[in-house]
């Protein structure tokens, strides 16, 4: 069977909203958004409120890490998928639970308790680090992005 056709996974704890929406998807032109949370999976508001920004035409799944996993591993040749997750430990159990990631665009990660500011969008924890380490030994080509028209941001600042 072909590998699934995932044109994009990005971390962003927003999950869905404009960027993703007008951005993104109209730059990576999926036909499928999965949002892989398991929070999300079974809250129906926050879903509610995520299908209002969803893009029009575009199938978009709340599934949790494990279904995700599953649905994937059965994609078809015509689905391109657009995976969002809400954290760095979250993809890297997609990775771990056999989704074929091969890079990931970190676009936003909000500023926390314990977090620091590593680039305009994006604030880490040791916990962050260690899974974007893990990514990167796993293959995982990372990128710092915020949209489709702003320039990759430098990548070792979030291992300083």
């Amino acid at each position: 069977m072909a590998e699934p056709n995932i044109v994009l996974t990005r971390i962003d704890n927003r999950l869905i909203h404009g960027q993703i929406a007008t951005q993104w998807n109209a730059t990576l032109g999926a036909n499928l958004i999965i949002v892989a949370n398991d929070d999300v999976a079974t809250n129906t508001m926050r879903q509610n409120l995520m299908r209002m920004a969803a893009p029009s035409g575009v199938e978009t799944r709340f599934l949790s890490l494990a279904k995700t996993v599953e649905a994937v591993a059965g994609a078809g040749a015509r689905q391109q998928i657009f995976i969002v997750a809400e954290t760095p430990q979250d993809v890297l159990a997609l990775v771990k639970g056999g989704v074929p990631i091969k890079k990931v665009n970190i676009g936003n990660m909000h500023m926390a308790e314990g977090k620091r500011q590593v680039a305009a969008a994006v604030a880490v924890d040791d916990a962050d680090v260690a899974a974007f380490r893990e990514l990167q030994d796993l293959g995982v080509e990372l990128v710092i992005q915020r949209v489709p028209s702003t320039p990759v941001e430098e990548l070792d600042k979030l291992f300083a």
